[in-house]
């Protein structure tokens, strides 16, 4: 591939992300240019808080689930596999998957 048929390909794919760009922020102009229209100054703050406060939950969340997975599952299971390759003529590796689908059935049971 010639440098120049590059240059025109990355030139553009510029072009097209730029415009998808515009076309999404234009979508949200649209919608604060009719919050503003029908609610004003304040609904638009009351939007902004809104969208904020459902960020944060859904970070929150996301949070808690990774620390119950870490908890419940990616520590007992390789704990487990340690401990059974030590005591069992199994292997690390062969281990892993039956600890991980037992600790797995714990934590759908914790919820």
């Amino acid at each position: 591939m010639s440098k120049t048929n590059l240059l025109a390909q990355l030139s553009d794919l510029g072009d097209r992300a730029a415009a998808e760009a515009d076309n999404f922020s234009g979508g949200l102009g649209s919608i604060k240019a009719l919050i503003l229209d029908h609610f004003g100054p304040n609904g638009l703050t009351a939007a902004y808080v809104v969208v904020a406060v459902l960020l944060l939950v859904i970070i929150w969340r996301l949070t808690k689930i990774t620390f119950a997975t870490l908890k419940y599952l990616v520590i007992p299971a390789i704990v487990l596999a340690v401990l059974g390759s030590f005591v069992g003529p199994y292997s690390f590796v062969m281990l892993l998957p039956m600890t991980v689908v037992g600790c797995s059935l714990i934590l759908l049971v914790k919820g």
